[in-house]
Formats: structure tokens, sequence, C-alpha cells
């Protein structure tokens, strides 16, 4: 979504108006970073195991070569990418201008079997967050991050923090080890809804299983394009599984998962849940009608194509509030602002670039 910028354009060429991001990452550095925020307990555990963190976890979602992972750039020689605020502001803030923009920081907190240790780590990661970039910037908001195998631990985190005023959201990876619809997770959403949070269900994660319906892949494009599946399947279980009835104020944004696919999925669970729903009597109206009042989807990966086949897309989305900016950074795609918009009717541009996530985000 900078292609844009990064080629010369200026920011008011591309969008005169405001602008909310509602997705840049915020990376931590070093395991040494959380130390301050651990207690002498659990930086002696790291030590005295020489464990460095979770790094194979995150490696798994974001290939540190990859110009997926960020872009060429926005590489710094000296420190991980997107690791430092002054990075984010010279990189994004400033240059785009941003009125608010919603940080994800994805530690691969999840990979971590020791419950106490994972517990701890999301602890340390939040408050992290708080001192070294919610505290020196008023532009950021941030997505909480839970021990995403422990839904008690979940729910204790969010109760712990989620009535800070910077925290807006809390972080679920897509790639779990169960389906975020299921019940056992059902008292996660309600403490979200109960501290104003909206559940961002956002690319990452680490499972035993494949990413894709029958096996693993041979290759990292393979993976990376079958992530898709993921998103569709969670989003289905959240929807199917009845979320939206037990938390009928609950707020989802699907982040970095794309949405051209999201037409189709909607006719196809729509026709599916015409015949089927005997099975599922809670559900009391068509799956899309759901996806439009209780979903969000950013905009970056867009998945473009040409601007006639985008501005189809954009007209069976049904509905101009469903899109949210974002640059994603610091991952690399080629899609491009200016053709997005440029393809959506001028009633959805303010909302896709500031006043849905606004709204959506209650910033």
């Amino acid at each position: 979504m900078t292609t844009a910028l990064l080629k010369g354009t200026t920011r008011d060429q591309v969008w005169p108006g405001p602008v909310i991001d509602c997705d840049v990452h915020a990376n931590v550095p070093s395991l040494e970073a959380l130390f301050p925020y651990l207690s002498r307990h659990w930086v002696a555990w790291c030590t005295e195991r020489g464990w460095h963190g979770p790094v194979g976890g995150v490696a798994l979602a974001y290939p540190p070569g990859s110009d997926r992972s960020c872009r060429p750039e926005w590489r710094p020689a000296d420190r991980p990418p997107a690791s430092e605020l002054g990075l984010l502001q010279q990189h994004v803030l400033d240059p785009w201008r941003v009125e608010r923009a919603i940080l994800t920081c994805y530690y691969a907190v999840d990979a971590l079997r020791h419950p106490d240790w994972a517990a701890a780590l999301a602890r340390a990661v939040n408050d992290w967050l708080v001192a070294e970039w919610l505290d020196r910037d008023p532009r950021l908001a941030a997505s909480l991050v839970v021990p995403a195998r422990d839904p008690a631990a979940m729910v204790e985190e969010i109760h712990r923090v989620g009535d800070h005023p910077g925290f807006v959201q809390v972080l679920l990876p897509v790639r779990h080890a169960a389906l975020w619809g299921q019940r056992q997770f059902h008292p996660v959403f309600q403490a979200m809804t109960e501290h104003g949070l909206v559940a961002g269900l956002h690319f990452g994660g680490v499972t035993t299983d494949a990413p894709s319906s029958t096996g693993y892949s041979s290759y990292y494009v393979e993976e990376y394009a079958a992530e898709w599946q993921s998103f569709t399947a969670q989003v289905t279980s959240l929807v199917s599984e009845g979320v939206f009835q037990v938390c009928p104020e609950l707020r989802v944004s699907v982040l970095e998962g794309g949405f051209t696919w999201l037409p189709v999925w909607g006719w196809r669970m729509d026709k599916e849940w015409k015949g089927l729903r005997r099975e599922v009597p809670w559900l009391d109206r068509r799956p899309l009608e759901i996806i439009r009042e209780h979903m969000r989807f950013s905009v970056a990966p867009a998945d473009l194509g040409t601007r006639e086949q985008t501005a189809k897309v954009l007209e069976w989305l049904g509905s101009d509030d469903l899109l949210m900016f974002a640059t994603d950074y610091p991952h690399g795609y080629d899609d491009d602002i200016a053709e997005l918009l440029a393809a959506a009717p001028p009633t959805m541009r303010p909302r896709l670039m500031a006043g849905t996530a606004r709204d959506w985000y209650r910033l």
C-alpha cells in the first residue's frame, strides 16, 4: 500500500484527507529488551537456559530475508525491522501524516507450550509496548498480546491491561491449534467485549497442522499463497459457532489476510446456510449479513486485479464500511493504494482511509 509514496508520489496526490493506519508492526528487537518488564525469576530462567526468544515461530510466519517480511528500503543494518519507534515515525507516521496507527506485535508467544512462561512473556510484551511505543507517541494505539494456547490466561491478561486507553484490540494469530469460534474461546471474546476491545485476527501463528487443508507445501510461495485458507476457516468458525450470538457487541478485524475472497466466501456460505441451517439454528440471518455487521478487513495485502476487476469486487462487498487502510509496515507488497482508491466509489474513499477505522476502534 506504500508503493506510490516510495516511487515519489506525494501523500496529497494519493489522498489529501485524514489517514488512519490500522496495521503497523512493532517488532521486539531482542529478548533482552523485555528483561525490564520481566520478574527476576523469568530473567534467570532465560539466562540459565540460554533461551533467546521464540525466533523460530516468528521466522515461520515472516522469513527474515524475504521482501514480504520487510521492504528493502526499510531494512535497518543494525537491528530487526520495525523494532524502534523512530523507524516507524520516519517510514510511515510522518510521510503519511497519520492521524492514528494501530500497532501489531507478533512475537510468537503462541509457540510456547510452557503455560506460565507464555503468560509472563505476553505480559512483558504488553508492558514493553506501553513504555516504548504508546507512551512516546500519542498517534499510536496497540493490539494486546495474549498467550493463545491458554484461554483462562488470555482472559486474565485482557482483564489486567484491557482498560489501558492505548489498547484497542486483542491479537489472535490466524494459524492456531484450534478454530477461534469454538466454545472454549467464548469467555475470551466476552472479556474483549467487556473492555470494549476488537478481536484482531491477524496473519501468523504457530501450529502443528499444515497451512493448507491437505498437507504441507514444498515451497514458501505455496505456503504463503495458501494462508488465505486459514482466514476463511477462522471466519467460517466465528460465524458458524455462534460467537456473535454469545457476544452481540463483538467486533472482529481481519488483518493482513486480504479481502477479495470475501464475496465468494459469502456467496458459498449463504447458499450452504440455506440448506443446512437446521444444524446451526442460532444463525437467524445470512452469514454475509453477519460479516457486514461484525467484521472489518484491512486492505494490505489487497490482491488487486485490473481497475475494472477491483471495482467489481468492491461492488460485491455491498458496503462502504468493510475496508480499512493499512500499510502493514514493514512488509512489502506491490499493491498500490492509488489504484484501489481509483477503483473505489467516492463514498467509500474517506471511509476506507480513516472513517471506518475511527468508528470501529472508537478512536
